[in-house]
């Protein structure tokens, strides 16, 4: 059987439907984790965190960040020390949620520890909610594990 231009047609089209269908049914099985469950209320919130955020570059300015192999030490300027601080250490990992560390803490040497575990290797995002005699500080910086 001889091929004419119209049968040829027809195959390009069934192997560009067919692509579009391939597509189609890889794109649904991918996972999607979303940056928080809760959008609205965060965004009502943000506020808070661009004022605690100003705060924070006035004050504190930078954070030393120290990592070693298995923690990653974080040293708060000198202005919170002998003070009592509380907050929360998020270590933001955007590709997995279950790669996450969150941690409350309390203290009052201006030192913070977390424990870092081998397999955590990637970019992650430092995001510190401090506060330090009823001032909120936010704090948040990109570093690599």
């Amino acid at each position: 059987m001889k091929m004419n231009w119209g049968h040829k047609i027809v195959i390009v089209y069934l192997l560009f439907v067919g692509g579009i269908v391939f597509l189609a049914i890889i794109s649904s099985q991918q996972k999607f984790d979303l940056v928080q469950k809760d959008y609205y209320g965060a965004e009502l919130k943000y506020q808070e965190v661009i004022d605690a955020s100003v705060r924070a570059q006035k004050q504190i300015g930078g954070i030393k960040l120290l990592v070693n192999d298995k923690t990653l030490t974080i040293q708060l300027p000198d202005t919170f020390k002998d003070k009592e601080v509380v907050g929360v250490a998020h270590l933001y990992f955007a590709a997995d949620e279950n790669k996450d560390i969150i941690k409350t803490f309390k203290c009052s040497d201006a030192l913070l520890t977390l424990p870092i575990m081998p397999t955590m290797k990637g970019n992650y995002t430092l995001k510190l909610d401090l506060v330090k005699e009823g001032v909120s500080y936010y704090y948040e910086q990109k570093i690599f594990l």
